[in-house]
């Protein structure tokens, strides 16, 4: 009955329509939609073959409406009619836990899907800044080296720093599986297509898709649908964050999402500036960021992990230095650890929790310090010692690294037995005292 309501509530009393006034430059020109179309806005081409072509409202002049197409415009001649559809909106459901979406809501597995009663915009406002809640207790991972050196807590914003094939993926669906959540939502941005169904049943598996929803666009999608990928994935974890549950939100990638933006942007005519990005990536990118967190008071909260590809391993690029300013702490995937064979190949080094000190008690923050006291010391004179230039004796500090970090590299690759647990595996690598 609800979904019936639902249905009933979006049938529109009017319908708006224009013509194709001109084809140029990837941007097709409207006349006739100004009076009522608004930026963002969807438009439906309907062609002399009988097929259709949505697009959406990118810029707005005098007359006329530059519509920027999702697919290819083949077929599309001067005089063709376009209806404006409006803003498109999203009515997530419980129902579509276990489910693959595309970025407007339709199901990608073959088997129908039903909207909820309550429609949602793509853009939300995040929570009120003064009435969010704060950040919770610390959450087990399934992961020894985030449940002790890198603590994830309850409502933290996470970036994952990586090239191409350090294991992201992996570590994602580790972190799908293994995060205390209660619904787990991934936005799948410009993945290749062969890999979709790859990530769904062997890398996250039907443990991990038993809680998941996964929104997924393609790489051969327009850069519409890839845009608008990461706000509708985002636009469902809110769905269940507003219900009072914890939401793991990931999103791979953020990068992906921004370039999506440029493309978009530099066709309504704004000027690149920022390595190529235009002005507007920085705010697309924080306001993404700024809805997951903590949520207001009486909801519940959502946990995020955002992925960004780095080209070798530059943390100084452009998204990577907009999303690190915004998050709670950064992890960074190293190509040489990954090439050695270990996993997760976290440079522990560079990576960061910014819920320590609080996350962790004065004993494990003890552990914690040690910890990266030894592997700063072991990182420092590491050429050397591959080198075989290292002499024994020589330096007690380094001695008590070079013993040790055998033990502690191993320990970043184990399963965690739960953060107690970790933390007693951790003091044991570093031949000291379990905190109690």
């Amino acid at each position: 009955m609800r979904s019936i309501t639902a249905r009933i509530q979006r049938i529109r009393p009017a319908r708006y329509f224009g013509r194709v006034r001109a084809i140029q430059a990837g941007l097709i020109l409207v006349e006739g939609l100004n009076a009522h179309a608004s930026l963002g806005d969807r438009v439906e081409f309907s062609m002399p073959c009988g097929a259709t072509l949505a697009g959406e409202v990118v810029s707005l002049a005098p007359g006329v409406a530059a519509i920027l197409p999702e697919g290819p415009a083949e077929g599309l001649s001067i005089g063709c009619e376009a209806e404006l559809l409006f803003a498109p909106r999203l009515a997530p459901a419980n129902s579509w836990i276990g489910r693959i979406i595309d970025p407007l809501g339709r199901p990608l597995d073959g088997r129908p899907l039903a909207a909820g009663a309550e429609e949602r915009a793509f853009r939300n406002p995040p929570p009120p800044a003064a009435l969010r809640n704060r950040l919770g207790r610390r959450l087990d991972t399934g992961l020894a080296v985030f449940d002790t050196i890198l603590p994830l807590v309850r409502g933290q914003r996470m970036g994952l720093f990586a090239g191409s094939g350090v294991g992201k993926s992996t570590l994602l669906s580790a972190l799908a599986k293994g995060v205390d959540a209660d619904v787990v939502v991934i936005g799948l941005i410009g993945e290749r297509g062969r890999e979709l169904r790859e990530f769904v049943e062997e890398t996250l598996g039907a443990a991990g898709m038993a809680r998941a929803v996964v929104v997924a666009a393609t790489s051969d999608q327009s850069p519409l649908m890839r845009r608008r990928c990461a706000w509708a994935a985002m636009t469902v974890a809110e769905h269940f964050r507003d219900q009072g549950r914890h939401v793991l939100f990931l999103a791979d990638s953020i990068t992906r999402f921004a370039e999506a933006h440029r493309e978009i942007a530099l066709a309504a005519g704004e000027s690149p500036s920022y390595r190529g990005f235009p002005p507007s990536v920085s705010h697309l990118i924080m306001s993404l960021a700024e809805r997951s967190g903590p949520g207001p008071q009486g909801a519940g909260d959502m946990t995020a992990v955002f992925s960004v590809l780095v080209a070798g391993s530059d943390m100084e690029e452009p998204v990577a230095d907009i999303l690190r300013g915004v998050l709670d702490g950064h992890v960074v995937l190293d190509r040489a650890i990954a090439e050695r064979g270990r996993f997760p190949a976290v440079d522990v080094l560079r990576s960061v929790s910014r819920s320590l000190p609080h996350a962790a008690s004065t004993g494990e923050n003890a552990l914690i310090a040690k910890a990266r006291a030894m592997l700063g010391i072991y990182a420092e004179s590491e050429l050397m010692i591959r080198a075989g230039l290292y002499a024994q004796g020589s330096d007690p500090k380094l001695d008590e690294a070079v013993r040790i970090f055998p033990a502690l590299d191993a320990f970043f690759t184990r399963e965690s037995p739960g953060a107690r647990q970790s933390f007693a595996l951790l003091a044991e690598a570093l031949n000291m005292a379990p905190p109690r």
